[in-house]
């Protein structure tokens, strides 16, 4: 009789919470629909803990009606597999965040902010101009700046009737930081302050 192939084991282990595997096999008995969402949000975060995504894109993964995901996401919000955040006013699109929830940061107005990275998910059906895409000019640079780094304007400039400033005279381009060397409360802090110093632009009826 010949044996049976020994299993590969090869590779690294992680050690996982045996509780865990119990209640996801749970799961899988108590709504078969929940445990297939949740294997595609998760196989969707990579190397976050959120993905955001559109209740219509939902059902298109999941191949299934509008009601059924959103039974399958009450299970896994109701026991505690998954947070969602609505991104937002009008509900149809969510961030579905795993293993910690969000942290929320007070503000002066009386608003919290929860500030967290996620995978977007996005089709092109949902996109205003979505005949252009892929046929756009490439977006403006915006420089990646460490700690103790500082911005160097360099090359030539734009041409008319564009006017050049004087040399060190530049303003700084907003930049982005390394996330090690930022705090979250602080870009939220900065989040908050903005909306108290933000000037009100008038609109007129004939500017829309």
């Amino acid at each position: 009789m010949q044996a049976l192939p020994e299993k590969n084991r090869r590779g690294t282990w992680l050690q996982t919470e045996r509780a865990a595997h119990e209640a996801w096999g749970a799961l899988i008995d108590k709504s078969p629909k929940a445990a297939k969402l949740m294997h595609l949000l998760t196989a969707r975060i990579g190397d976050h803990n959120a993905v955001v995504v559109s209740v219509p894109n939902l059902t298109r993964l999941m191949k299934c009606s509008r009601p059924t995901v959103l039974r399958a996401l009450k299970v896994l919000r109701d026991d505690r597999w998954i947070e969602v955040r609505q991104i937002g006013g009008s509900g149809t699109t969510n961030a579905y965040i795993i293993n910690n929830r969000v942290a929320w940061h007070g503000a002066r107005d009386g608003i919290r902010y929860g500030l967290f990275s996620a995978n977007v998910l996005i089709s092109d059906d949902e996109q205003p101009d979505r005949d252009e895409l892929g046929k756009q000019e490439p977006l403006r640079d915006i420089p990646a700046l460490r700690q103790g780094e500082h911005q160097l304007p360099s090359g030539p400039g734009l041409g008319p009737p564009s006017q050049a400033f004087l040399d060190s005279m530049e303003p700084d381009l907003p930049a982005t930081g390394s996330p090690a060397e930022k705090s979250e409360g602080d870009e939220l802090n900065a989040i908050a302050n903005s909306r108290q110093s933000d000037p009100v632009v008038k609109v007129k009826p004939n500017d829309l």
